[in-house]
């Protein structure tokens, strides 16, 4: 395999990274302190091409490679946790299978505007009860002549109070306990759509999740059915292999702030009559921080690579987010201890990728469903 980063590549990360470092980061800890919209910044990442950067120039996207995603997701999310998933979603979870399965007349109306960063689009599949077993899904739709009328709710849906469009996903047919699924798409200020409030949650504060309601919601079977007719549990595991490298990279950005943190600390803390970056106990978190970062981010490159081949990679995907979501839960955790009593504080920013960082284990499949994907791979005849 070869790891050398294309010319473009390079040009892709270098402009995450400046863009990162002059516009993100100065904002993230105020956008943590007061869970504001980054409204200022969503527009910009439409103006650099952030927000549909593997969708085709042709249907308002910027036409570049999975490796080139992870590599700008890990720059903007090292500086804003919260500002990098608001990209993931639209990206990971809207625009691709838009892209995947959406007709022409779908595209033009739904997948140009979001990809070209004018709109915004998320992705409706957790309901109150219905997490990892979507065979609990209650949101249903019932088909009445060519219409379909859709009611139930959708909750902790990321980007939901602010999105212009909405990937729904309803049971379509009951068969005792085999569900089949339709995947919906449609915009969220039809009728009989409502939202919540924002969730207040212990991370990612800017980026908004809420629930969902649809109550008798009408949609045209032509243009709201995204993919074929009963087939929307295939639309969403197709499409969360990957979202889950979209996460896989948030947790590489928010662990990489961590790293680079507790070095710069490390190297300006006294103690013991030098810094406390001459203590081997310090140097040997380091030394395990760098390494399950570097083993992270390869495992990431590795999947992204496959999807750029158009190989599966579906247990790639599940290894890349497992790995990187936890490595990133230990580097934060490594991190505060560097900081010691000030890695506690608000001031140092440690504890926000801390509280960030726990998130990336949960949302697009727990780290408990990742492991049941391997396994589920490695053990099939």
């Amino acid at each position: 395999m070869n790891f050398e980063l294309t010319e473009e590549q390079k040009m892709i990360r270098d402009t995450a990274r400046d863009f990162a470092n002059r516009e993100v980061e100065p904002k993230a800890a105020e956008l943590d302190k007061t869970a504001r919209w980054p409204t200022e910044l969503v527009k910009q990442l439409g103006e650099l091409g952030f927000m549909g950067m593997a969708i085709p120039q042709e249907w308002g996207g910027a036409g570049f490679d999975a490796v080139s995603y992870v590599l700008a997701m890990e720059e903007i999310s090292r500086a804003c946790a919260s500002t990098g998933v608001i990209m993931s979603v639209n990206n990971s979870l809207y625009c691709d299978p838009v892209y995947k399965w959406g007709s022409d007349d779908q595209k033009k109306q739904y997948l140009t505007p979001c990809a070209s960063g004018q709109k915004l689009g998320c992705f409706a599949l957790t309901e109150p009860m219905s997490g990892s077993d979507a065979q609990t899904m209650v949101t249903a739709v019932e088909p009445v002549g060519d219409d379909l009328i859709l009611n139930g709710s959708k909750n902790f849906i990321t980007c939901g109070d602010h999105a212009d469009f909405v990937i729904v996903f309803a049971v379509s047919q009951r068969d005792g306990k085999k569900l089949k699924h339709d995947a919906l798409i449609f915009p969220t200020d039809l009728p009989g759509v409502t939202k919540a409030p924002p969730d207040v949650k212990l991370g990612i504060h800017a980026a908004h999740s809420c629930t969902l309601y649809f109550e008798n919601v009408k949609l045209n079977r032509k243009e709201h059915l995204l993919g074929p007719e009963h087939q929307g549990f295939k639309v969403a595991m197709v499409t969360l292999d990957g979202g889950r490298i979209g996460i896989a990279s948030q947790a590489l950005g928010i662990a990489r702030a961590a790293l680079e943190k507790s070095i710069a600390y490390a190297k300006e803390r006294k103690a013991f009559g030098g810094p406390i970056a001459n203590l081997q106990a310090i140097q040997f978190m380091i030394a395990d921080m760098a390494t399950e970062l570097d083993a992270a981010r390869l495992l990431t490159l590795r999947a992204a690579y496959l999807k750029d081949k158009g190989a599966r990679h579906s247990m790639e995907s599940a290894q890349a987010k497992v790995f990187a979501s936890e490595a990133a839960t230990r580097i934060a955790h490594k991190a505060i201890q560097i900081h010691g009593g000030y890695g506690y504080t608000v001031e140092y920013g440690v504890e926000r990728h801390y509280r960030d960082a726990r998130i990336t284990e949960i949302y697009e499949g727990t780290s408990e469903i990742q492991r049941v994907v391997i396994a589920a791979n490695m053990l099939k005849d």
